[in-house]
C-alpha cells in the first residue's frame, strides 16, 4: 500500500494533524496540579497582581518560578536540549503508556492498529514540540519534520507550506476541528482539559493518522527484544511500554538532528 502513498497525500494528512497538535500540547504545557503557574506565567512587573490575585505567599510563587515547566523563569534558563527532554518525559511517558495499553493482550493486540496508531500519534506530537522549541512554529517545517522522522520522507518546502495541497482550506479546517473536538468540549464543559478528553484527542491523532496505512511501520521501533517480551501475555504491555519509551527517544533524536540540519526561520501557523 505503500506504494500508493504521494508526498502530496502525506502532506493532505500532516498538515491538519500538525495543526491540531497545537492545542493539545498547549493543555499540556499549560497542566499544573497546584494550577499556580499560569498565574505567575507574565513578566516580572506583572508578579505582584498576580500574587494578589493568586492570594499566596509571594515565597510560595518564588519557589514556582523555579519549577521547570514553561512559562516559568526557570523554563527560560533552559537549553533547548533540555527542554526537549522536559517534552519526552512529560507527555512522552503518557502517550507511550497510552500505546502499551494494548499490549496486554500479547500477540492478538499487537495485529490491531491500536497501538502503532497511538504511539505514531505520540510521536508527531512530541516532534512538533521539540520543533517550536527551535522556533519552528509554521506548519510547513513540522510537517516535513515528522515527515521524515516517521516517515523517510524529504518533502519539498511550498508542497509541505500547503502548496498544491489535496485538501481545501476548509476541508483542513474541518479536519482539525474534528481532532480537537474533545478537547473544544473538555473545556466548555469543565473549564479545562480532561484526561479523558487528552486520551480521546490522542486517538482522534493517530486515527488520521491510518489514512498513511503501511507508512507507520517506518516510524522509529522499539528494540528486537522489546518486540519479543511484547509479544507475551501480561507482561506484553511491559515489553511494549519499554519498546515505545526506547523509539520515542529514537525519534526525538533524530526529530533534533533534522532541525539542526535545517534551521527554521519561522512562520504563521
Amino acid at each position: 500500500m505503500s506504494e500508493l502513498i504521494t508526498d502530496k497525500h502525506v502532506v493532505s494528512v500532516l498538515r491538519p494533524f500538525v495543526r491540531a497538535t497545537t492545542p493539545v500540547l498547549g493543555a499540556l504545557r499549560d497542566a499544573d496540579p497546584l494550577g499556580l503557574v499560569r498565574r505567575v506565567m507574565g513578566a516580572r512587573e506583572e508578579h505582584e497582581a498576580a500574587i494578589e490575585m493568586a492570594k499566596v505567599d509571594p515565597s510560595v510563587v518564588k519557589g514556582l518560578e523555579s519549577v521547570r515547566v514553561p512559562g516559568t523563569a526557570a523554563w527560560h534558563t533552559m537549553t533547548v536540549a533540555e527542554r526537549e527532554d522536559w517534552w519526552v518525559n512529560r507527555v512522552g511517558r503518557v502517550t507511550v503508556l497510552m500505546a502499551a495499553i494494548p499490549g496486554i493482550g500479547g500477540a492478538l493486540a499487537d495485529r490491531l492498529p491500536i497501538q502503532d496508531t497511538l504511539a505514531t500519534a505520540g510521536q508527531g506530537l512530541v516532534l512538533s514540540a521539540i520543533a517550536v522549541e527551535h522556533g519552528a512554529e509554521d506548519s510547513g517545517t513540522r510537517v516535513r519534520l515528522i515527515a521524515h522522522v516517521l516517515f523517510d520522507r524529504d518533502i519539498d518546502p511550498l508542497l509541505a507550506s500547503g502548496e498544491g495541497d489535496l485538501l481545501t482550506d476548509e476541508e483542513e479546517d474541518a479536519a482539525t476541528a474534528e481532532m480537537t473536538a474533545d478537547l473544544d468540549e473538555s473545556q466548555r464543559a469543565h473549564g479545562k482539559i480532561t484526561p479523558k478528553a487528552a486520551a480521546k484527542s490522542l486517538w482522534r491523532l493517530g486515527r488520521t493518522l491510518l489514512a498513511l496505512g503501511d507508512e507507520l511501520d517506518k516510524r522509529p521501533q522499539g528494540r528486537f527484544y522489546h518486540k519479543a517480551m511484547g509479544m507475551l501475555p501480561v507482561v506484553g504491555m511491559a515489553g511494549d511500554y519499554l519498546g515505545e519509551r526506547s523509539a520515542l527517544k529514537r525519534a526525538a533524536k533524530k526529530g533534533s538532528k533534522w532541525l539542526h540540519a535545517f534551521p527554521p526561520t519561522g512562520g504563521p501557523l
